[in-house]
């Protein structure tokens, strides 16, 4: 059974230019290791579908996703159709600028069919979900560089 996958990291700017950065989701290419591509299909906003392609090496595969939270400067999550999961990111304010954190929940478990295929590609459940944490990291880590570049 997937389990909560969870990354947090301190910026050095207010939520308002944080947000600017990780709203922006055709820039999602940028920051995470996995998204080659996500694609809003119209105004980003509760309820808006995205198309995105993914990929692990030489692995791509394509999903849908529909924005459930999006609440400007505080948080946004995405659910992504094909596996049930949730992806979030919240932003709260600290004394020297930001902490944001990104989620990856399974609420109600994956699809049979995406189980299948972590198992048969990607390594394993196990494997995949450390493989999730490290590009977590590195995707809040490019972010931050990315906003405190432009502070």
């Amino acid at each position: 059974m997937p389990k909560t996958l969870e990354v947090a990291i301190d910026i050095s700017a207010p939520p308002e230019q944080v947000w600017a950065v990780i709203s922006d989701l055709k820039r999602m290419s940028e920051f995470s290791p996995q998204c080659v591509r996500m694609q809003p299909i119209g105004t980003p906003k509760a309820g808006t579908w995205t198309i995105n392609v993914n990929r692990d090496g030489k692995k791509y595969w394509p999903t849908t996703s529909r924005i459930v939270r999006y609440e400007p400067n505080q948080a946004f999550a995405f659910r992504i159709n094909e596996n049930r999961s949730v992806w979030s990111y919240t932003l709260e304010p600290t004394e020297t600028g930001t902490r944001l954190t990104e989620r990856r929940d399974v609420p109600n478990g994956t699809t049979w069919i995406s189980r299948k295929g972590i198992d048969a590609a990607l390594g394993g459940e196990q494997l995949f979900e450390e493989l999730l944490v490290r590009g977590m990291n590195e995707t809040l880590g490019k972010v931050k560089t990315a906003v405190e570049a432009s502070a």
